[in-house]
Parts: structure tokens; C-alpha cells; sequence
């Protein structure tokens, strides 16, 4: 019964699914699970148990282990140009940077002298530079974290230049900047406002910039909003498609915002990530689970 799944908005969905592709639930047992990220070369994907302490890695015909414990709180992965992984941990406040011996280099902790609030989801653009979000969450209470005072007058999302380690608030107007991904060719950057969860009277809604220069951010404004939770991490595929997460599952949204259909999961999906051969497999992080599911288009 797997067309049970999706929900079409609009036709064009109808043709970046796989109708007879189920949704495959791969392993159970975290507590949150978070920050998926795919490597291609070593045909694995690890992703954050939040709550539990834990970085897991899932290997396809192998199932999951653990990659790194503990983990300091660690939440949003990605990859950099060299191929190693940056994460955001909320228990140490930082982003960090696993180099190839497995050492770990600490990449920001602080700004303007005060200490980061707990970072989230973290993007590297291709030039090398380092965007991150700064919300909260992490120091609110000890269960995804260390509950702390928040030191930062605003929940930022950050540029970090890798050259000269400088750190620039590119947007200081969220109420909690969640996940961000630039779109495939990086002319804009996408960013979820997940206030929500705490502020009844935000609104569950993507943002859209401009931009400029490669480094700044201009013309902000609202890309989508969710009719279902709230936006957590997400990704874009190569036309351009945003797939993020939800209260129901995944929904996919038009370059223009349009709601084109739903992937509906049995529980709150936090983040997602294309892997895979073909970068035709979605990775599906929700609360529990790891949920997998193949779909036809192409992670960007």
C-alpha cells in the first residue's frame, strides 16, 4: 500500500515520485534524530541522535552503528569541499570540523566575544565559506544540551570565512533560524524560521535571499509556509524543488512556493538528505526513526 505515502498537490509532483517506491523505515531507536548528511564515496550517511549523544552512521546491507560517542549534543552535518565533516554541536556551542585522523577542529564558539547560542544546521557554499543558524534550542534545556543563558542579543545565521576564520552575521532577524540551503546555483539562500515551536504567535514559514557577492544576504522574504508542524532542515534537488521537513513528513514546494505534494511519515520529520548511487534516495530523519525513500529527481 505504499502509494498511501504521497499526497499530490499539483500534477507535477506526479512525476518526481516513485509511485511504487515504498517508504522504508531503516532503523529505530534515537530519541531526535537530526542532521543527516550523505557520502557519496564511502556509500554511507551519518546523522545526529540528539538527545542520546550520538553521531550514527547507516551503511546500506550493514544497518546503523555508532559513528561517534558521545557527541557533544551534536545536531546539523555536512560535508565541505574537502570532504569532511562539519557539524553544530549544542553542547559545546560550536561548529567543528572532523579532519581526516579524527581529530576535531573547533571552526566558531563565539562572536563578538560572547558565546554562540547553541548552533543548528550548517551549509558550505562552494567557495569554501561556512553558513550556519544560531537559534536556542540547545542551551533551553539539558535535554538537547546544557541549559545555559543565552549570551548572543539575537538568534543569527552566520558566515564563517574559512581562510581568515571571520565571522559575520549575515541575518540577525529571526525569531529561531533553523535549516538553510542555498539554492543549486547559489544565487539564493533559503532559511527556516522554526519559532514556532515555542512562540504560538509565529509563523511556521521558509525565507528567501538574495545573494550578493557571495556573501551577503539581501530582499528577504517569505518562500512558503507550512500548513502541517513546522520547517526544520531541508534540501533542494537540481531543478530547484525544496523538500524540507514537516509535521506530517516531507514537503516539496516549487522554485515559486507552490505546495506540490506531500511524502507523509508516521512521525515528525526533523531533516532530510539526497543519497545514494544516484542521489535519488531520500533520507529522512523523524524523531525515532530513519526513514529512506526513492524518489525521481536528483539531490542538488
Amino acid at each position: 500500500m505504499s502509494h498511501s505515502v504521497y499526497q499530490i498537490n499539483d500534477p507535477r509532483f506526479a512525476n518526481m515520485i516513485v509511485p511504487s517506491a515504498a517508504l522504508e523505515e531503516l532503523y529505530s531507536g534515537c530519541r531526535w534524530a537530526e542532521g543527516p548528511v550523505w557520502f557519496a564515496d564511502h556509500e554511507l550517511l551519518i546523522f545526529s541522535d540528539i538527545p542520546n549523544q550520538r553521531l550514527l552512521r547507516y551503511v546500506s546491507g550493514q544497518g546503523v552503528s555508532v559513528f561517534r560517542e558521545p557527541s557533544n549534543f551534536a545536531n546539523g552535518n555536512t560535508r565541505d569541499r574537502q570532504g569532511r565533516l562539519v557539524s553544530c554541536e549544542h553542547g559545546g556551542r560550536r561548529v567543528t570540523r572532523t579532519e581526516y585522523d579524527g581529530s576535531i577542529t573547533v571552526l566558531a564558539d563565539s562572536y563578538q566575544g560572547k558565546r554562540l547560542n547553541s548552533p543548528n544546521d550548517v551549509v558550505v557554499k562552494s567557495d569554501g565559506s561556512i553558513w550556519f543558524s544560531d537559534p536556542t534550542y540547545g542551551i533551553r534545556s539539558d535535554y538537547e544540551g546544557y541549559k545555559s543563558d543565552v549570551e548572543q542579543p539575537r538568534r543569527n545565521v552566520f558566515r564563517l570565512d574559512p581562510a581568515t576564520g571571520d565571522l559575520t552575521a549575515v541575518i540577525d532577524d529571526f525569531g529561531q533560524p533553523n535549516g538553510l540551503a542555498f539554492s543549486p546555483d547559489e544565487t539564493k539562500l533559503y532559511v527556516a524560521d522554526s519559532a514556532v515551536s515555542h512562540d504560538p504567535s509565529a509563523e511556521p514559514i521558509i525565507r528567501v535571499f538574495d545573494v550578493v557577492d557571495g556573501r551577503r544576504l539581501a530582499n528577504g522574504r517569505v518562500f512558503c509556509r507550512l500548513d502541517a508542524g513546522l520547517p526544520d532542515g531541508f534540501r533542494l534537488d537540481t531543478q530547484g524543488n525544496l523538500w524540507t521537513s514537516a509535521g506530517d513528513g516531507v514537503h516539496c514546494f516549487a522554485p515559486d512556493g507552490t505546495l506540490l505534494g506531500k511524502i507523509l511519515v508516521p512521525q515528525t520529520v526533523a531533516n532530510l538528505t539526497f543519497g545514494g548511487r544516484r542521489k535519488n534516495r531520500l533520507f529522512i530523519t523523524a524523531t525515532q526513526s530513519l526513514y529512506a525513500v526513492y524518489v525521481d529527481v536528483s539531490g542538488a
